[in-house]
């Protein structure tokens, strides 16, 4: 991955990071925080997508995998939270 990538890569996963701590929350977790749920949440929807059978492609795509998978995993944070 080249140097541009990498930072495509980072901003995507801050970007959803940063919506899906509006979605769950109403804020969000600063940049890096941000970047980590976002990454995270980038591995988890690319994997619940390829189960469903569901491919999206390009910048678009990439963001909404990720914010739905951010949106899931910070959904299963809160619940382990809270047990």
């Amino acid at each position: 991955m080249d140097l541009t990538g990498l930072l495509i890569f980072l901003l995507i996963g801050a970007v959803a990071g940063w919506i899906a701590g509006q979605i769950m929350k109403g804020g969000g977790f600063g940049l890096i925080g941000n970047i980590i749920v976002g990454i995270i949440g980038a591995v988890l929807g690319g994997f619940l997508f390829s189960v469903m059978g569901i491919a999206m492609g390009g910048i678009i795509g990439s963001i909404v995998t990720a914010v739905i998978g951010a949106v899931v995993l910070l959904f299963i944070v809160g619940l382990i939270k809270k047990g």
